[in-house]
């Protein structure tokens, strides 16, 4: 589901901000971005992630910027002192600015101190966490309300649809009728009109609708009625959507009538709709 969320805490030698983004997935794709100082904190962060958005393509971000004079890198002196002393036998005439310039670019002239996690600072690093993913949280709940009047919308459209069919199977069944008759009269044969009529109900039976339009209604009732329920159910209005399109491609299949098979394209758009945002789901 789609979202962003941000917060910001700045302690006394440091600025920490979190950015958490999300993006439509079936499930949770979770990707962690944070300074190496803070990874074996990673797994918890995970888990504390997970619970809190439970579905998406995430990426978590942990940035620190340093704002006091505090810094993890030193000049490893003796390295540079010997550094110089070398440079010096080599060209005794040379500037000593220039070679402690050469100085520190060489090798091992920088040395990074490994930072210790403040048990305290991580304390708050983690409330600005929770604020940064409930942001995100509230972002998905405005998202959400505005996907429930577009899944209304939809649903509506196909019973619509669904009903404007059903108004032309009269015509249909009028239709087959004419061209089967049409057809034997062509042939120019005697035809006993009781086994034509018998096959003629055998026929009109197999292309009748009413099972699918009975199945669909349900589908589309389960569906609403599942959006309005309280626990998270994306994957499973991804499952009622799948029973959705069955029902309305047996309806093309046996609609014969280029009327209706026009209203089961325009069905098979709006559901295909509807299906392009249950992804955005929990």
């Amino acid at each position: 589901m789609t979202g962003f969320g941000k917060a910001t805490l700045q302690l006394a030698t440091k600025k920490i901000t979190v950015e958490v983004k999300s993006l439509n997935s079936k499930g949770l794709d979770l990707n962690v971005r944070m300074p190496s100082v803070y990874r074996e904190m990673e797994l918890g962060l995970r888990n504390q992630i997970s619970q809190s958005l439970e579905r998406g393509k995430v990426d978590f971000s942990l940035y620190i910027e340093v704002t006091g004079e505090e810094t993890s890198t030193k000049i490893n002196a003796p390295i540079v002192k010997a550094y110089m002393s070398q440079m010096r036998a080599i060209l005794a005439d040379a500037d000593e600015t220039e070679l402690m310039k050469m100085a520190v670019r060489m090798p091992d002239a920088l040395k990074t101190e490994r930072d210790e996690i403040d048990e305290n600072e991580w304390k708050q690093i983690l409330t600005v966490i929770d604020e940064a993913l409930n942001n995100i949280n509230t972002f998905r709940i405005a998202e959400g309300a505005s996907l429930e009047k577009e899944f209304q919308l939809r649903i509506a459209n196909i019973r619509m649809y669904m009903d404007l069919a059903l108004a032309l199977d009269p015509e249909r069944i009028l239709n087959i009728k004419s061209k089967l008759q049409t057809a034997i009269d062509e042939l120019k044969v005697n035809v006993d009109e009781n086994r034509f009529e018998q096959e003629l109900i055998y026929y009109l039976e197999k292309l009748d609708i009413t099972e699918e339009k009975v199945r669909l209604t349900n589908h589309l009732d389960y569906f609403i009625e599942t959006l309005n329920g309280n626990e998270a159910n994306g994957r499973k209005l991804g499952f009622i959507t799948q029973e959705m399109g069955r029902e309305i491609n047996t309806m093309g299949s046996k609609s014969n009538h280029a009327g209706m098979q026009k209203l089961v394209v325009q069905m098979k758009d709006e559901l295909e709709k509807i299906k392009e945002q249950v992804l955005n789901v929990l």
